[in-house]
Order: C-alpha cells, then structure tokens, then sequence
C-alpha cells in the first residue's frame, strides 16, 4: 500500500490581471507586501525568477522571531505558472513543492495554490493556515488598490 502524502490546495479569486498577480508573486518588492502569515512582515526577499533560479524570503513575526524559507523554480510560465520548491531554514532537508496557476476569469484572475510533499500532515496543516493568510492579504493588497 503507498502512503499517503498530505498536501493542500487552495483557491483564490483577484480582482486584477494575470499578470499583476503574477508580478505579486515574483517581483521581490511586491511580494514583501503582502507574503506571510497576518502576524508577520517580509524582512527580506530574493527573487531569481527563471528556472533553475532560487527564492529566498525572511520573515519576522511580531515577537521578533525570525524564519527563512527558500527554494528553485522548476518551472515558470509567466501569467500562467510557477512551480517551486520549497524548504525552511531550520529543515533544509524536508523539502516541499509549491504549484501556482494563475487562469483568467472574468473578475481578474483566479489563483490556485498547491502545495504537496509534505513530511506529515501537521506540517500541512501548520502550512494551510500560513497559505491561507497569505492569500487573504494578497486579494486584500488588489481589493485596495
């Protein structure tokens, strides 16, 4: 019998076009905007968005305590999609991967983020509520503009 490996899926509708979306997700400056956990701001963000070329964002939680994520782009498709991988600093070798489609809608573009690979389902879940609030501050971050 294969085990079971936990993954999430998430979906969003944003009121923009696919490619300011997609500029959100890999333009360094606007990703610090709205990347993370509601507690937590973008410290730092590198983005080397090609494939074969790494991310790397630092963030700080409120307490002051800090974590690092990074990873590799697999694959990009501008508007369209990025696959990534995706390790934390503190278990580089538990490493994850992250799936996003961007599909035009007729309000702007419908994102859906998978995320699969996970060690065990807390990880997963501790992530879907990070996923989660990213998201809500993204489409908080178009639904302002």
């Amino acid at each position: 019998m294969t085990a079971v490996v936990p993954s999430l899926t998430l979906v969003r509708r944003i009121k923009a076009a696919p490619d300011a979306v997609f500029a959100a997700w890999t333009q360094p400056e606007i990703l610090a905007l709205w990347w993370g956990p509601h507690h937590t701001t973008v410290a730092e963000a590198e983005i080397d968005a090609r494939e074969g070329g790494r991310f790397r964002v630092l963030l700080t939680e409120d307490t002051g305590a800090r974590h690092e994520v990074s990873g590799t782009y697999a694959e990009i498709v501008p508007q369209q999609r990025l696959v990534f991988s995706w390790a934390w600093s503190n278990a580089p070798e538990r490493v994850s991967r992250v799936t996003v489609v961007f599909r035009v809608i007729a309000e702007g573009t419908e994102v859906t983020v998978t995320h699969d690979r996970f060690a065990d389902e807390g990880t997963a879940t501790r992530h879907r509520r990070g996923w989660t609030e990213s998201l809500d501050r993204l489409v908080a971050r178009f639904d302002a503009a």
